[in-house]
């Protein structure tokens, strides 16, 4: 596995190289990777943390693991690199990102604009086996994002958690709500997204949150 966290990062999340579990989810990862097609590209599996330095993340968006279909899967949650047909969920974000703040929507689904404006474009789970979701999951790797989001929670001063569906939502407890913005709804996909995603105007609360604690918002 390339662990080329930035340093910023290294310094807060160093320690988990060394833990047992990352230590056997460094060797199951390293296998698949050998024997499977697995996505992201190894170089970009902590894509998000590059673009995004701890010092400048204002919102973190959690996603639960990687796009599983070829050229999807380029180390940001919820997002894909440019060309490629924008995926369901995504294409009901930029709906309700235009319905809150009338922002039109794009074509392009990288979202690699947000990350360096600084969206912490998280999955849970950041690596996949081609055509199955969930294939690296309970792994170890959320273990390891769970000290992400505790991390951020903890080093910076005001930022805003976006947790769709019930397993992001599990992830609140992580979070020091005294400090930050935890904002919870329906997940975006087409099964659910009329059952409260659609409407929750989180963008818009997102940068009227940051705004009021001198942060400048997200150009969505």
């Amino acid at each position: 596995m390339q662990k080329n966290l930035p340093q910023d990062w290294s310094q807060w999340l160093l320690p988990e190289w060394g833990k047992p579990y990352f230590l056997q989810l460094e060797q199951f990862v390293d296998s698949r990777y050998a024997q499977a097609t697995c996505y992201p590209p190894q170089d970009k599996i902590f894509e998000a943390f590059r673009l995004c330095p701890l010092p400048q993340v204002k919102v973190v968006l959690l996603g639960q693991d990687p796009y599983h279909e070829p050229g999807q899967a380029h180390g940001l949650s919820f997002s894909v690199p440019e060309g490629v047909k924008l995926p369901p969920s995504l294409r009901n974000i930029y709906k309700e990102i235009e319905s809150d703040t009338g922002t039109a929507q794009p074509t392009s689904g990288n979202l690699t604009r947000w990350a360096r404006q600084g969206v912490l474009l998280l999955n849970a789970t950041l690596t996949v086996e081609h055509g199955h979701a969930g294939a690296h999951a309970k792994r170890g790797w959320e273990q390891f994002t769970d000290q992400v989001i505790s991390v951020v929670s903890s080093r910076v001063p005001h930022a805003v958690f976006m947790l769709w569906g019930s397993y992001a939502q599990k992830k609140a407890s992580l979070v020091d709500a005294n400090r930050h913005l935890v904002l919870q709804s329906a997940h975006p996909s087409p099964l659910s997204a009329y059952r409260g995603f659609f409407g929750n105007h989180h963008f818009s609360q997102a940068n009227h949150f940051l705004a009021s604690h001198g942060i400048t918002p997200i150009q969505w």
